[in-house]
């Protein structure tokens, strides 16, 4: 899924007052962590992830793996943050603007 400028800074807006609801740690991306996040993304659609210290890969390397495990729109990387969207197409928590 492609996003807007417009999108994006919409659901930039609404995940800046979210905290990390998922840590990245020195396992990195496990199987375990792939399918808690795809059930997070489907009851939430938009989460943040902290890549913590004690992991050794680059954390824009980590959000894109994770997008394309987990099938959802890397929204942003700021330092250490991932947020991500996958929106429900039958009903959607975050109606993006056009």
């Amino acid at each position: 899924m492609n996003l807007t400028s417009k999108q994006r800074a919409y659901l930039k807006s609404k995940a800046m007052t979210m905290e990390a609801t998922f840590h990245v740690g020195k396992n990195s991306i496990t199987p375990e962590l792939t399918a808690s996040l795809e059930d997070a993304l489907k009851a939430r659609e938009l989460i943040k992830i902290s890549v913590l210290k004690n992991c050794f890969e680059d954390p824009k390397e980590v959000a894109e793996t994770i997008a394309q495990r987990t099938r959802s729109t890397l929204v942003q990387v700021i330092g250490r943050k991932i947020v991500l969207f996958k929106p429900d197409p039958k009903d959607t928590k975050y109606p993006l603007p056009k």
